[in-house]
């Protein structure tokens, strides 16, 4: 053995992981009740911001929000990532949001409402309290050439009545626009959720990691670009 170069120290234990609770992500094991939803919610001459594909469960639902631009260069932003921080960031204490930043929420029967431009911090815990308010969690998306999907994990379930998607993008000329369901839709939907396995018995769920692969938001690395046409010989 040298006499210089000692050897590392032992790696410290990984700690305890523990399974998502469920306002954080759908529940694993779970087959959606889904909603037939194509809603242009707000269009301009330069862009348009729809809402596609509602995926319901007994715990929340699931959406996914599209926009589609006629200039490349607009780039939702949705959650900020690396290129908003490229821009000018939401600075909190003066109430300023990045015009470029595509504004999205939804408002229940009950008053209360969740948005993208909150930086919630929930419990992380099984153990620890629900949230008092909803929440929106972003999930997978990316894009690129004019062309933009993020999936969004709400939580939870609205009560009856109205449910609100609201949206507003400056730099793309949509100001607020409010279009309103009927939450019984969603509610349908979950009623139809089929538990294929229980949660608890999924692979995912026993080590920690429910919910990881169907939401880490992947926003900052297109999952979809535009290509030049190929040139012929």
């Amino acid at each position: 053995m040298s006499e210089f170069f000692e050897p590392p120290p032992a790696p410290e234990p990984e700690p305890e992981q523990k399974p998502r609770p469920p306002w954080m992500g759908p529940p694993e094991g779970t087959l959606a009740g889904v909603v037939a939803l194509e809603l242009v919610l707000a269009r301009s001459e330069k862009a348009a911001v729809c809402v596609t594909r509602l995926s319901a469960y007994p715990t929340g639902f699931g959406l996914e929000l599209m926009t589609i631009a006629a200039e490349e260069e607009l780039d939702p932003c949705l959650f900020g990532g690396p290129r908003m921080r490229g821009l000018r960031p939401i600075r909190a204490s003066s109430g300023e949001i990045p015009p470029e930043m595509l504004r999205f929420g939804i408002q229940f029967a009950d008053g209360s409402k969740a948005t993208n431009t909150e930086r919630p911090f929930p419990p992380s815990s099984r153990d620890d309290p629900e949230p008092e308010r909803p929440l929106i969690f972003p999930g997978g998306g990316g894009g690129g050439g004019g062309s933009w999907r993020q999936e969004m994990w709400v939580w939870p379930l609205p009560p009856p009545g109205p449910i609100a998607f609201v949206c507003e993008w400056p730099v793309a000329g949509i100001p607020l626009t409010r279009h309103e369901i009927d939450a019984q839709l969603i509610l349908d939907a979950a009623q139809r959720a089929q538990v294929v396995f229980p949660e608890d018995d999924m692979p995912s769920f026993r080590d920690g990691r429910s919910g990881a692969r169907a939401f880490i938001s992947t926003h900052s690395r297109p999952v979809a670009t535009r290509r030049d046409p190929p040139t012929r010989e």
